[in-house]
């Protein structure tokens, strides 16, 4: 893209962010004490997919049908495991970008102008059912891998490169945000798996999870990514439908839980080893999920919250979480009160705005080594 073009670009995005929210859904001014932030790539699992596996042919792991989607604009099912909108979507409004598309939907001779103008400003790979291995989703056509969301991106890059140019395109992605949301799906898996709990322990499965993220994030790194917000692994023993496995108290699964923590405690050195092998070229945010999930459910009033143990959508059992949330499920009446909206714990859209605004926040009580605030003002 010629540079006039790419100022247009620019002051178009800025004229769409000082207008009016509820003028422009998907749209919201950036908050005055961030910076700017040119574009937003998210790579991840159903926390963050905004509707890649509606384009799956024979994927059953989507979310395009009621009750999801029911407070997200025209109250349509996109994709999104959630009742509006997710977390990724929440990053993007905050930095005043377009919400990123689903990258299958921008395939096809019609989608040749969004496509390039979701190149600049943000493209969602993210895939409901995804994990950092290349498991067992992606042979049966359920899920897109990470290491298959990095070739997407790649084609991406591509596609940018061209328009704007090398240089150009480097001093744009330099200033980009790029973030990753994985890992719950391949300790699912792990849980579930009496073969791969027999080929490897618990510390040694997820120092493969930290080894294999480790390769896909130096392969964003040397397409010209350079700032990086990674999101751990939250309490996914204290979802709905871990809970009801318990009959009688409906505590947390605190063999799960400890299994996130190991992945965590390796992602966090993972990350530290991965910059000093750059020389510090690299510049990343860990948020630690699991500890605000913890404080969360600890103490959900101050945060809005009434319901932390619940699923708002679904059937059965005390805790509404014997069954997915389907068109004939039960529904909540106050979405804005429950932390999880299903029984597999993807969070309500309060919840994700919940999250986000602490992933903003310039305390650095929950993020390492510098705040997401910090991150894109250098």
């Amino acid at each position: 893209m010629p540079a006039n073009n790419t100022s247009l670009l620019t002051i178009f995005l800025l004229f769409l962010g000082l207008l009016r929210f509820d003028s422009f859904p998907g749209l919201q001014a950036a908050t005055g004490k961030l910076a700017s932030v040119p574009g937003l790539y998210v790579f991840g699992d159903s926390l963050v997919d905004a509707g890649n596996n509606n384009y799956l042919p024979i994927s059953i792991s989507k979310s395009n049908y009621p009750h999801n989607g029911i407070d997200f604009p025209n109250k349509k099912p996109t994709g999104r495991f959630c009742n509006g909108k997710n977390a990724a979507d929440a990053i993007a409004e905050k930095f005043g970008l377009p919400l990123p598309p689903p990258y299958l939907s921008l395939r096809g001779l019609l989608k040749r102008e969004t496509r390039k103008s979701a190149a600049v400003t943000g493209v969602n790979f993210a895939s409901g059912g995804a994990g950092i291995f290349n498991g067992s989703d992606q042979k049966l056509g359920q899920a897109i891998p990470l290491s298959k969301q990095v070739n997407n991106w790649l084609s991406i890059h591509k596609d940018l490169t061209t328009q704007l140019g090398p240089s150009e395109a480097q001093a744009h992605l330099s200033k980009s945000l790029f973030t990753v949301v994985i890992g719950s799906n391949d300790l699912f898996d792990y849980f579930g798996s009496f073969k791969l709990r027999q080929q490897s322990n618990p510390q040694q499965y997820t120092q493969l999870m930290a080894d294999k993220l480790k390769e896909q994030l130096k392969r964003i790194y040397d397409s010209g990514a350079r700032r990086f917000l990674i999101i751990g692994v939250g309490q996914i023993g204290c979802t709905p439908g871990k809970r009801a496995k318990n009959s009688t108290i409906h505590e947390c699964d605190e063999d799960a839980n400890m299994w996130c923590s190991l992945y965590n405690d390796a992602l966090v050195k993972m990350l530290q080893q991965l910059k000093q092998e750059l020389q510090g070229s690299m510049t990343y945010t860990y948020f630690d999920n699991f500890k605000s999930l913890e404080d969360i459910i600890s103490n959900p009033a101050p945060y809005g919250f009434a319901d932390v143990t619940s699923a708002c959508c679904g059937n059965g059992g005390e805790l509404n979480a014997d069954l997915p949330c389907l068109p004939l499920a039960k529904l909540c009446s106050d979405r804005s009160k429950y932390l999880f909206w299903d029984r597999y714990g993807h969070p309500t859209e309060a919840a994700a705005r919940t999250i986000v605004d602490l992933i903003l926040s310039d305390d650095s009580h929950y993020s390492s080594p510098i705040t997401l605030t910090q991150l894109v003002s250098t």
